[in-house]
């Protein structure tokens, strides 16, 4: 008789272990690079010619911008991002960003002294909505923050629009996004700026590091001059023309992203058509549907492959009890970051005033009693399998489908665990990732 994992049988996907590659990918040329920049002696950016300068220059024109400003991580990206073009100069500046997606998104917004304001996402994808964007924007609004989530572009036609529109600046949080196209560009320099992280799990990692880019003229000499302390990069002395603070990434780090930057687009054209192969293949199981497609998106850099659990098809099984079982069976499954944003504990208003300057948090809105109908039911529904995961064969995707059709026909195994099955924690991690 055949039994679920989670009850004591065989996991179907036992060998997916051996097929999937361990992140973060290297390989030996990764290794001279770095060797050779720390044997150059050089390891801090300041001189023409550096790692991090090269590292810049290609990764730009790789995602189809004039400029790129290289950066310690990916939130002081967004930090730097926001500070360019001015955000937390006036008293009550706000920014309008995603309810469901990481944290830095809207922590950003606070640390340069501004008001992270909460847009609806589309159930269907994560993004955020467009519709749900334009009924925020006030005369205190000054950017928009849009995520790709997963590495699925948002709908920059209408963000574009709006934006426009209303006169206030566009960031894209590209941090998932390396590689994804909208209409055949690269995304992170479609808005004024755009925002990659470089963390380990990320698809293009040195461990910590991030970029911003722009086609601007202006805000590309901004930014320079806000990443290094106030200083020109190659001019001698110390004269600083603004106060500021440190961002630069090490060449060390920026080495090691020129090394795997070259890599890359071959791993991003993996990951779109296994991507596309696996979305075909889960929709016939019924249990979990992919997001929703968009001929707009031309190709999607994975982060997340993102499914949305259908509760009804498997009697009503809670989705935690379901990632569980499919856990038990092999697969690296969870969900990407819990709660709407709004509903972590870091928004309630008594951690807030641990956190924010009164001035700040008088004029904040009440975060908990937001309840925004397309994060709460994106939340509810869906689950994540680590982008990596789309580099392995045929075979590994395959082994994933067959987990969840296990499941299906054995869901009734599943009931005497619903009570008593109690899941701490589904989200995906970075010691989860390396399987």
């Amino acid at each position: 008789m055949v039994k679920l994992a989670i009850n004591g049988g065989e996991p179907v996907a036992k060998d997916l272990v051996n097929l999937v590659p361990r992140w973060p990918v290297f390989d030996e040329d990764d290794v001279r690079a770095v060797v050779e920049a720390i044997r150059g002696g050089r390891w801090c950016r300041l001189y023409q010619g550096s790692y991090a300068e090269r590292f810049e220059t290609e990764f730009a024109k790789y995602h189809d911008a004039k400029y790129g400003i290289a950066v310690a991580n990916g939130t002081v990206s967004l930090e730097l991002a926001l500070k360019t073009i001015g955000v937390g100069l006036n008293l009550g500046d706000e920014v309008i960003v995603p309810a469901y997606t990481f944290i830095a998104t809207a922590s950003a917004v606070t640390e340069v002294g501004a008001i992270p304001i909460f847009a609806d996402v589309d159930p269907q994808t994560g993004n955020i909505d467009p519709r749900s964007v334009e009924k925020l924007i006030n005369e205190r609004t000054r950017a928009i923050i849009a995520v790709h989530f997963g590495g699925y572009p948002a709908d920059m036609d209408e963000l574009t629009r709006i934006a426009k529109r209303h006169g206030v600046y566009l960031i894209e949080d590209a941090a998932h996004a390396h590689g994804s196209e909208w209409r055949g560009r690269k995304v992170g320099a479609i808005g004024d700026m755009g925002s990659f992280s470089f963390q380990e799990s990320k698809s293009l990692t040195a461990g910590e590091g991030g970029i911003v880019l722009t086609n601007s003229d202006e805000l590309a000499d901004r930014a320079r001059l806000i990443h290094n302390i106030g200083r020109v990069i190659g001019q001698p002395g110390y004269i600083h023309y603004i106060l500021s603070s440190n961002y630069r990434l090490s060449e060390i780090q920026a080495a090691l992203l020129l090394s795997r930057l070259r890599k890359l687009p071959s791993e991003v054209k993996v990951k779109h058509e296994n991507g596309k192969l696996l979305a075909d293949m889960i929709k016939r199981t019924g249990v979990v549907e992919p997001t929703r497609p968009d001929d707009r998106v031309t190709t999607r850099g994975y982060y997340y492959f993102v499914m949305l659990y259908r509760q009804e098809e498997l009697n009503g099984i809670p989705k935690e009890v379901f990632i569980e079982a499919l856990r038990a069976e092999g697969v690296p499954v969870g969900v990407s970051y819990g709660p709407p944003l709004y509903r972590q504990p870091a928004f309630k208003r008594e951690n807030l005033a641990k956190s924010v300057p009164r001035y700040i948090l008088e004029r904040m809105p009440n975060y908990e009693e937001l309840n925004l109908p397309g994060a709460e039911e994106f939340a509810r529904r869906e689950l994540v399998l680590p982008h990596y995961l789309l580099l392995a064969p045929r075979e590994a995707l395959e082994l994933v489908v067959a987990a969840i059709e296990k499941i299906k026909e054995h869901a009734d195994e599943l009931q005497p665990l619903v009570s008593k099955l109690k899941v701490s924690d589904t989200t995906i991690d970075v010691t989860y990732h390396r399987m």
